[in-house]
This record gives C-alpha cells, structure tokens and sequence, in this order.
C-alpha cells in the first residue's frame, strides 16, 4: 500500500477551549477530561492503523503552556496549526503533506467511530479514486482523504454549517476528480451527541 499520512487536527483539551458547546452540560473540567479521551483514542487508532506517518497538527503550538502534561504516544510528528482560519490550516497542512506524501487523510477527534480499519479501508480506496469523504450527521464530515491537493476544497467554505460535506464533494465534483462516499459517522460537539460516546467512552 502507498504510504498514507494521517494528519490529525486537535484543541488542547484544556478546560474552557475545548468541547465548548459540552461546558453547559458537563462543566469545563468533564468536557477537557473528554477531549483528552477523544484525542487518545483517534491517536491510538491513527497508529495502530499502520498505514504511515501520524502527525498532530495542533492548537496552541506543541510548547504552550496549555498542552504541559498532556501524554502524547511516541511515533508521532507534531506541527502547529498556525493563525488564520479553519480553511487556510487545513490548506497549508494538505499542501505541505501532498509535497512529502503519496496520500492523505485530514481527520479531527470528534468521532469516536473513528477507527484503525475505517482508516486503512480509506486509504485502500484512494487506490482507486482521487479523494475519499465520510461525511457525518450534522452535515460536516469527518474524514477527507486525498491524492493531490487543490485549494478549492478549503477556501470560502461554509465552516461549521451543514453544508460542509455537501458543498466539498460539489467541489470535488467541479475539479473533476473521482471520489469515493464512506459511510455516515457521527461527531460528538453538542449534549444531544453524547449518545454516540457509549459504550466506546465513558464520560465521569
């Protein structure tokens, strides 16, 4: 298999920045505690996937005081998000590892379907097609996956709407490039998504 690299976007999961929609619900320090297990076990699945390099691409950089005792596996590469918007990171990330890689998959920690065999099946498809998407519930996705990179995917997109997914495989559609649609998953940002959580963690 052509080597994949997994990049994986993540907030500190420090009280009061990340699962801030949680806060209401759980309180900063329960929401934190679930971030800090949602961003172990997407990283536990990125490598045990074995399908190439994992990198973090993190909120703060790695060396702020936000991410201090925070255990990380070892085997990961680690970069900075950078400033500017969710579109503009997400493009500079993809770009840089089209240059080094041969495919890519853009993953955050929301979905805790997220798996090691949902990963490889995803990288096997871009065998056979230009990008892969597992778009979610609530209209984002969870998963794109690519073999070349194109800005369009990226700029002047409608950011945390339900038209996220729909309005990247129109693009992808619009470049021409052959796609493949995995199955539905499921994020977990409000209190009515913490349904999907059980039994794979447990929120105390």
């Amino acid at each position: 298999m052509i080597p994949t690299r997994i990049i994986i976007f993540a907030k500190a999961p420090q009280p009061g920045f990340a699962k801030t929609r949680l806060i209401p619900l759980l309180g900063a320090e329960a929401a934190a505690k679930l971030a800090l297990q949602m961003l172990s076990n997407t990283l536990f699945n990125a490598l045990a996937a074995g399908i190439g390099t994992v990198e973090l691409c993190s909120t703060p950089k790695i060396d702020d005081i936000a991410w201090q005792g925070i255990a990380l596996p070892v085997g990961i590469e680690i970069t900075d998000q950078g400033e500017d918007d969710l579109g503009a990171r997400l493009a500079r990330a993809s770009e840089r590892a089209i240059e080094n890689a041969g495919f890519v998959l853009l993953i955050g920690t929301d979905c805790v379907e997220m798996s090691a065999t949902l990963l490889r099946e995803a990288a096997q498809s871009l065998h056979e097609h230009d990008a892969v998407i597992h778009c979610t519930a609530d209209g984002g996705y969870a998963l794109l996956g690519f073999k070349r990179y194109s800005a369009v995917l990226f700029s002047g997109m409608p950011w945390s709407t339900d038209a996220v997914a729909s309005t990247t495989i129109a693009r992808i559609e619009q470049l021409g490039w052959s796609l493949y649609v995995g199955q539905l998953l499921h994020d977990v940002d409000t209190p009515q998504d913490l349904k999907y959580l059980l039994p794979k963690i447990e929120i105390s």
